[in-house]
């Protein structure tokens, strides 16, 4: 088994027990965190939805991120996940949502965001964590952290009640 399944296992545990519902905004990795969780049968009883956001017009459409906010910050930004997963709260029936965007490379990079900055965001109806980590590897290293290090996030999250 998986680090990633062990990960998502222990999370649905917890989603069950507290009763909540998860959605999930995704850019760079683009659903495999959304695919990590409906792997594991039953996970539509704590599995709202997920979005991929891959573009800036995709998470305006889908999530509501203000076009600004977008050209200010750029889409790798907390401003940008911290209005992704609010976005995640209200187009669903969710009570946790997570969202990433990232830069996986190759290429992509930009002046202070090197290859391997991803920034995530993690949203309940009472408030919203951001963080940003700097992860090494290729294309497929940096999407796999990624998604480990959000289902991580969500379960210390849940942990500490």
């Amino acid at each position: 088994m998986s680090d990633l399944t062990e990960q998502s296992e222990q999370l649905a545990k917890l989603l069950l027990q507290q009763q909540k519902q998860l959605a999930v905004a995704e850019s760079c990795t683009g659903g495999w965190l959304a695919k990590c969780l409906t792997d594991l049968p039953g996970s539509s009883a704590w599995f709202d939805r997920g979005f991929v956001t891959y573009s800036n017009v995709a998470k305006q459409d889908m999530l509501g991120v203000p076009a600004e906010l977008l050209e200010q910050h750029g889409a790798v930004s907390e401003a940008v996940v911290a209005a992704m997963a609010r976005g995640a709260l209200q187009h669903s029936a969710a009570d946790i949502a997570v969202s990433i965007s990232g830069i996986a490379g190759p290429g992509g990079e930009v002046p202070g965001k090197p290859l391997g900055t991803v920034c995530f965001g993690l949203a309940t109806d009472q408030e919203i964590q951001l963080d940003t980590q700097h992860f090494e590897g290729d294309r497929e290293a940096v999407r796999r952290q990624s998604v480990m290090h959000a289902l991580t996030r969500l379960i210390d999250v849940l942990e500490r009640g």
